[in-house]
């Protein structure tokens, strides 16, 4: 009779979705072992990846290419990558939208999503006045 009692409770313990102390402890190790290891060849680590994130090119939005393409601000490959390392600044100081000073242009970035959502040259920029932003990062 007792092997009927432990078969039934085991039996519900199956239903319920709830392993065997055994089995639990024994995945649980494998899970901690699992996430301790270290990345196999190819495979880049955490803190790889969040460094090439980091690191990765600024986005332009419709509107900001429209203005560049508009107000006739053409910038190298050289430019953007000081732009993305300003936006990689500002984010290490917790701004969400920055005013970039370039030179005689200003980009308007949103920091969290590595966008540049507008540009203004000096010409262009009759009121000198940016709303919106919540940091300001100098180029160079």
């Amino acid at each position: 009779m007792p092997e009927n009692i432990h078969s039934a409770g085991k039996t519900a313990a199956m239903n319920a979705n709830i392993k065997p102390a055994s089995n639990a402890a024994a995945t649980g190790a494998a899970t901690k072992k699992s996430a301790k290891s270290a990345p196999s060849a190819g495979e880049l680590s955490f803190q790889e990846l969040l460094q090439k994130e980091r690191t990765s090119e600024v986005n332009v939005s419709a509107h900001a290419r429209e203005r560049l393409e508009d107000r006739d601000i053409n910038l190298e490959e050289q430019d953007w990558r000081k732009i993305s390392e300003a936006v990689d600044k500002a984010e290490e100081k917790g701004v969400r939208s920055s005013l970039l000073l370039y030179g005689d242009v200003a980009l308007i970035a949103s920091v969290t999503n590595r966008t540049i959502v507008t540009a203004v040259d000096q010409q262009s920029s009759q009121e000198h006045v940016f709303t919106g932003i919540d940091g300001a990062v100098i180029v160079e």
